[in-house]
């Protein structure tokens, strides 16, 4: 034990982390790296100082690497695939300012673990176990079915009408199940070149020809955008419901519009885990609105199963959604924009193919 020796000094600390730390100069270059940098970048802290650190660590995004450049502002960044050391990785990597040293900053790296990539596997996991109990309830409900019908041929006039009814919750039931076992379903979804705006405006039809209120359906959208990785009937199934859950939260708006806008934007910033691999995200989809969107509560477990801001919701839809674009190797996220009345859900798909971009 080292008593009586005081507190370690920030040096010492640094040496220790478990994480890559690099501080940064005016210049981009690297002048002090820790252990844990050495060993992430497969170099030593020797053989890295004064280096640029684009030349030891390989960042594709333009995006990100601008605003590693910047050196004034606080970055954090997700998930990020480069190329360092003895070849590709997927990192977490942060940047924060000198205080009193303007350009310098100090830079981490981590790379993800195990741990956080199956996290979409732990999920899967607790969905199959709805599953499971959803396939178990089917039997009976069969039966129950069967035997309502048989009823309603034997009842009189007056009670024909409870028979209909019990087979009407029966049915109601049996699409709920149906809706949960869509969760916990392994079946592997294949994909392939997908025109984009072809299945917006597809899922838009249906929504037209299935409602019959005022909410108008408007387009913006960046016609150069190439084909995307996907599977049309699971992305119309995913554009379907997020535009119909833009109309029910318009509900109360006077002249509602919901506003699908596409775009492409910096792919590596927004990456996904598909196959083993990373994979670039640059093409987006934006479906607004002007509804009231989650309540605050709820607005961090937006996509969980049995979470709903409807009154009378299942919370099934957005769970099914984020699996369906999980399982295309895509993201969606939720943002609500106070200041502008505006609720955003963004989907971020790949380019077919695996093109570069």
């Amino acid at each position: 034990m080292n008593q009586g020796l005081g507190a370690p000094d920030a040096a010492t600390q640094i040496a220790g982390l478990v994480f890559a730390v690099l501080l940064i100069d005016q210049q981009g270059r690297i002048i002090q790296a820790n252990q844990a940098a050495e060993e992430l970048l497969g170099r030593s802290a020797q053989r890295m100082a004064n280096a640029n650190l684009f030349e030891i660590l390989r960042i594709e995004s333009e995006r990100l690497r601008s605003s590693l450049l910047a050196c004034d502002e606080k970055v954090i960044a997700r998930r990020i695939p480069v190329i360092a050391g003895a070849g590709s990785r997927l990192v977490n990597i942060t940047s924060s300012p000198v205080p009193g040293h303007f350009g310098w900053q100090v830079v981490t790296l981590s790379e993800v673990g195990q741990e956080e990539m199956g996290d979409i596997d732990s999920e899967r996991v607790e969905l199959r176990a709805p599953s499971v109990l959803a396939h178990e309830i089917k039997n009976p409900l069969s039966a129950i079915r069967g035997a309502s019908q048989l009823l309603s041929k034997r009842a009189s006039e007056r009670d024909r009408p409870l028979a209909t009814m019990i087979e009407g919750e029966v049915d109601r039931i049996a699409r709920l199940i149906d809706r949960m076992q869509q969760l916990g379903s392994r079946n592997p979804v294949e994909t392939g070149p997908c025109n984009l705006h072809a299945a917006i405006r597809n899922a838009m039809a249906t929504v037209r020809a299935g409602r019959g209120d005022a909410c108008e359906l408007l387009e913006e959208f960046d016609p150069s955008l190439p084909a995307v990785e996907a599977d049309q009937g699971a992305l119309e199934q995913v554009l379907i419901n997020l535009l119909a859950n833009a109309c029910d939260a318009s509900s109360t708006v006077e002249n509602a519009e919901i506003v699908v806008r596409t775009r492409f934007v910096s792919g590596l910033v927004f990456s996904a885990i598909r196959l083993g691999k990373a994979t670039k995200l640059p093409i987006e989809v934006t479906v607004s609105d002007r509804g009231p969107g989650l309540p605050p509560e709820l607005k961090d477990h937006a996509f969980e199963p049995f979470v709903s801001g409807k009154k009378n919701g299942q919370g099934l839809g957005l769970a099914l959604v984020r699996k369906l674009l999980r399982d295309m190797g895509g993201r969606i996220v939720y943002e609500r924009d106070d200041r502008a009345g505006l609720t955003h859900f963004r989907v971020n798909l790949s380019v077919a193919n695996g093109n570069a971009v």
